[in-house]
């Protein structure tokens, strides 16, 4: 199964900037978005043989997912059944019959960190209702996680060291999911830097490559297995961010790992 996640920073943006042909080419078997800023009434989408899947923010042209995908889930959650984020259209997850998938758009800490109190709180509830989750089944999840967990993971770390992003706060919520087992697939294939996710519409940063990992796939450690790849597509245009994804063996069908010998 082939995985991807984009933040399109403005579905009906993306339309018009050529979403609807990378849809029919890419043709993936899950397509998460994150900043939809779209109620679906709002959209004609493109996307015949798939199941769309909405959560809007309550505040119109804010924040919002949604999930394309051609197998019908089993059952569709919206948020996680927490009031003091649920409101936002940050988190859809939709269950099938041996995974979870979760797509998420997390809050941005905000200039001057104005939101990183409240970021440290969703990081921790997050975390919490992953486990939840895990209690039962396996997780994906991915999204645009607005954070660069490592140094490696943006372009200019030392002059980003207290902006958002890339506080020691949001990079300890990040090292809390690894730490719980979930597994950062783009890192089990890619060691080195230069591989970013985003880019400021300022200063030429797309072309000169100053960007940062905004963008993952985490699944849980169970499905390490079943992991046969995970990309960076930032030859892709139509938003400042780039998509990512994984492919994941058929369930039954697992990979066979190299081993150093």
């Amino acid at each position: 199964m082939r995985f991807l996640s984009w933040n399109v920073n403005g579905i009906r943006a993306a339309q018009t900037r050529g979403f609807d042909d990378f849809l029919a080419a890419e043709s993936p078997d899950v397509l998460c978005l994150q900043e939809t800023r779209a109620l679906p009434e709002q959209v004609e989408l493109s996307a015949e043989g798939y199941h769309a899947h909405w959560n809007p923010a309550a505040r119109k042209g804010y924040s919002g997912v949604v999930t394309l995908t051609r197998r019908e889930p089993v059952g569709v959650h919206f948020g996680m059944g927490a009031p003091e984020h649920d409101g936002e259209g940050r988190v859809l997850t939709l269950e099938f019959v041996d995974h979870y998938l979760v797509n998420v758009y997390t809050p941005n800490s905000q200039r001057g960190l104005a939101r990183l109190a409240y970021r440290r709180r969703w990081d921790a509830d997050f975390l919490s209702f992953l486990r939840r989750l895990e209690e039962s089944m396996p997780v994906v999840v991915c999204g645009d996680f607005n954070v660069s967990h490592k140094p490696i993971d943006l372009a200019n770390p030392k002059a980003n060291a207290r902006n958002a992003g890339f506080t020691d706060e949001e990079r300890a919520g990040f090292d809390a999911l690894v730490a719980a087992g979930f597994v950062d697939t783009f890192r089990e294939f890619e060691s080195g830097g230069g591989h970013y996710t985003w880019w400021t519409y300022r200063l030429d940063a797309r072309r000169r490559n100053i960007g940062w990992r905004l963008d993952y796939f985490l699944v849980s450690a169970s499905l390490r297995p079943r992991l046969k790849r995970a990309w960076i597509q930032p030859e892709v245009h139509g938003s400042d961010h780039c998509p990512v994804g994984i492919e994941l063996a058929t369930a039954g069908r697992q990979v066979c790992l190299k081993t150093n010998p």
